[in-house]
C-alpha cells in the first residue's frame, strides 16, 4: 500500500465488539458503550497516518474475527 494513504475498513457483519483493536490502535479508534470501534475522526473508513501503519497491520492480524482490513485511500 506504498503511494496512496491506506484506510482502515470495519466489516460490521463480522465485529462482535471485543474492543481489541480499539486497545491496539487508540490514536485511531475510540470504543462505543458496546465495545465496537468508532474511528476518532467520525469517518467511516478511518484514514491510518504513515506513523500508525504498523499497528494497523497488527490490529487486522489479530483481529478474532476478521473485521478489520486495510484499503488504498483512492476510491
Amino acid at each position: 500500500m506504498t503511494g496512496s494513504a491506506s484506510r482502515l475498513h470495519i466489516d460490521w457483519t463480522r465485529c462482535d465488539g471485543r474492543g481489541l483493536c480499539t486497545e491496539l490502535l487508540p490514536r485511531l479508534l475510540d470504543r462505543d458503550d458496546w465495545g465496537y470501534p468508532l474511528a476518532r475522526d467520525g469517518s467511516r473508513e478511518p484514514s491510518v497516518p504513515a506513523r500508525t501503519l504498523a499497528d494497523a497491520r497488527r490490529a487486522v492480524a489479530r483481529c478474532p474475527r476478521l473485521a478489520l482490513s486495510l484499503t488504498s485511500g483512492i476510491r
